[in-house]
């Protein structure tokens, strides 16, 4: 058995081990707002639910490993002290991970990762209209752990309103489960689908993708591609060159001419197979 001692470790290593140990983990997609307005949505995997009476969660924005930074989420809550959580489902899980990409302070990741922003009845944050539950928050504490790459920050929230889509509700008005479709984080670049066990999704810490709001309006709304489609298709760190798309067209002449549902239909088949540039190819075929 391995035996170790956490003063002994790099505090990376011992990040991973944790993260691989305690899982799957539910997610809080944070949603605030700074001092001047300016939205911000992140994902958390330190979260949970920790009472009903008051009804309080708690998710942790912690410290950067890497060079001990803050995210924009916590000090977003210490300005504001209000912050929507949104629950994340199978069918937006695509697009929730391209909202973990570190973009400069002042981007929109809910533009970046084709959100939309959907006013709060109380706090000002706004909530993930797609999210299948949304949990309008008041932050009540901030608990620092420490001061090093690693620590935690819980920010202790108390819920005012709760919004559940219809579509998750049974017939007696409870959730089901099964219509919920919630995931979960495990280690590395795990997830764990609750009815149907783990799925991998690259992680985007280190590119930065293009986003979805950088996508073609004809491709944004198309009547074929779902979230998770365009989700994957904005993580692409740059699109194919003229050239590869050109050789592409000419290894594949079955696709050249296709009116537009049977093109995002074949990209659709090459995203199932987790097949990124050869669907970018597809639609970028005159």
């Amino acid at each position: 058995m391995l035996t170790i001692d956490p003063k002994e470790v790099s505090t990376a290593k011992l990040h991973g081990y944790l993260l691989g140990a305690v899982a799957p983990r539910p997610i809080a997609f944070a949603s605030t707002i700074d001092k001047d307005g300016n939205p911000n949505l992140s994902p958390f995997s330190f979260f949970n639910v920790f009472g009903a009476n008051p009804p309080i969660m708690i998710f942790s924005p912690a410290r950067r490993v890497r060079d001990n930074t803050t995210k924009h989420t916590l000090e977003n809550a210490l300005e504001t002290k209000e912050v929507v959580i949104n629950m994340v489902n199978y069918d937006i899980v695509q697009q929730m991970s391209l909202s973990s990409t570190e973009y400069p302070e002042g981007v929109n990741e809910f533009d970046k990762a084709g959100f939309t922003m959907l006013k709060s009845d109380i706090v000002k944050p706004f909530r993930v209209a797609e999210s299948p539950v949304q949990f309008e928050c008041k932050v009540n504490d901030v608990i620092f752990t420490g001061q090093n790459g690693g620590a935690g920050n819980l920010v202790v929230c108390e819920v005012v309103k709760i919004h559940i889509s219809d579509d998750v509700l049974d017939e007696n008005g409870a959730i089901d489960q099964h219509k919920i479709d919630l995931v979960a984080r495990a280690g590395g670049s795990y997830y764990s689908r609750a009815r149907d066990g783990f799925f991998e999704i690259p992680k985007p810490i280190s590119t930065l993708g293009i986003g979805v709001d950088a996508i073609s309006a004809d491709i944004r709304n198309s009547t074929v591609l779902t979230g998770n489609n365009l989700g994957m298709l904005g993580n692409i760190e740059q699109l194919p060159t003229d050239e590869s798309v050109n050789n592409f067209a000419k290894e594949h002449p079955k696709f050249i001419g296709l009116e537009t549902a049977k093109k995002h239909t074949f990209a659709q088949d090459f995203l199932k197979k987790n097949d990124v540039e050869s669907a970018w190819k597809v639609l970028l075929i005159k």
